[in-house]
């Protein structure tokens, strides 16, 4: 389980295809994580298999693919964040690290010293997404300012902007997509169909 608080920013050092995408992510927190301990790159949940001072591996199997942005290449910038631990303090919202969809952004449009980006969403999510609601892209938490049909808007404050990649985001671009645990359990007693 995750809050959507990016930690750290890694680059990804090598992606190898085999059965699966195994990739080797360079950060600073290496060196503190476990074999087997979970931390969400770019809002995906990955268990690390290996580590060093300076880099950790995961792997992704085709399921985590097909639901993912594409990409994953060596050179790419990822936000990571490490799991909760019992008693921290959640200042986001409750993540997953089990992304649902990608998104797609639209236009960047910036206000004051922030910036409104507008995205759009596969039909099958948007009814998942509520204003003032929260989602997570690239694994970061942010609060939906408006929707319109399947598309969505959110503001990122200058540090988010700063501290995570979504400064280097462009139109065109597929952004990680989870929408709010809260919505899918509600959707899922109500006898909604599922995602």
């Amino acid at each position: 389980m995750f809050s959507g608080i990016i930690d750290n920013i890694g680059v990804i050092e090598s992606a190898e295809r085999g059965g699966d995408l195994r990739l080797v992510i360079s950060c600073a927190c290496a060196k503190d994580l476990a074999i087997g301990e979970s931390v969400a790159c770019n809002g995906v949940c990955l268990t690390v298999v290996e580590k060093n001072a300076s880099s950790f591996t995961a792997e992704l199997s085709t399921e985590t693919l097909s639901r993912t942005t594409p990409g994953w290449n060596v050179g790419d910038k990822v936000n990571l964040e490490r799991s909760l631990r019992l008693g921290d303090r959640l200042s986001g919202h409750l993540v997953t690290g089990h992304v649902d969809g990608v998104a797609v952004l639209k236009d960047i449009t910036p206000q004051g010293d922030s910036h409104i980006l507008c995205l759009e969403a596969p039909q099958s999510l948007a009814r998942f997404i509520a204003e003032k609601g929260s989602v997570a892209l690239d694994g970061v938490s942010l609060t939906v300012n408006r929707i319109e049909e399947n598309q969505f808007s959110v503001n990122i404050i200058a540090h988010t902007w700063q501290a995570t990649t979504l400064g280097q985001r462009r139109p065109g671009d597929a952004l990680n997509l989870e929408i709010d645990l809260i919505a899918r359990y509600a959707a899922r007693l109500m006898g909604k169909q599922d995602i």
